[in-house]
């Protein structure tokens, strides 16, 4: 979190990392709460980004000329005030290594759009996001 000052405060977390999925928490807190008395959207907006970049930094490590990566576009639906610690899980590993092949068998680039959704511990779901990721082998240096 060193590299995202603002997660360090806001108490964001990556709580687990795995080839198919990433789940990452936000508190319910002072710092983290908007007038409504639930998680500030924007706070939310940053766990949930982290569950779908964990992902993508995951898949794309290693490879030489590396892959580049950028946030491409964004969707947010809100369902319920998230009133206490909230965990965003996304599952789309899958998709995310399906894209990184393309790449490095075509030298294409590649979208891929990851679903992640927001629950608090007793499994009422807040928020879903959809973060569409575009990824692009660089050119080879000679």
């Amino acid at each position: 979190m060193t590299g995202v000052p603002a997660a360090w405060i806001a108490g964001m977390r990556l709580r687990e990392l795995k080839a198919t999925y990433a789940t990452t928490s936000i508190p319910f807190k002072f710092l983290n709460k908007n007038p409504f008395k639930s998680i500030y959207f924007a706070v939310q907006s940053m766990a949930a980004e982290l569950s779908t970049a964990a992902l993508v930094l995951l898949h794309c490590h290693g490879y030489e000329p590396s892959i580049a990566y950028i946030i491409v576009g964004l969707e947010a639906k809100f369902v319920k005030k998230a009133t206490g610690r909230t965990f965003f899980t996304c599952e789309g590993g899958h998709l995310v290594k399906d894209a990184v092949d393309h790449c490095l068998t075509t030298g294409e680039p590649a979208v891929v759009s990851l679903k992640t959704i927001g629950k608090m511990a007793d499994g009422t779901v807040v928020s879903e996001f959809v973060f569409s990721w575009s990824l692009k082998q660089r050119s080879k240096v000679s």
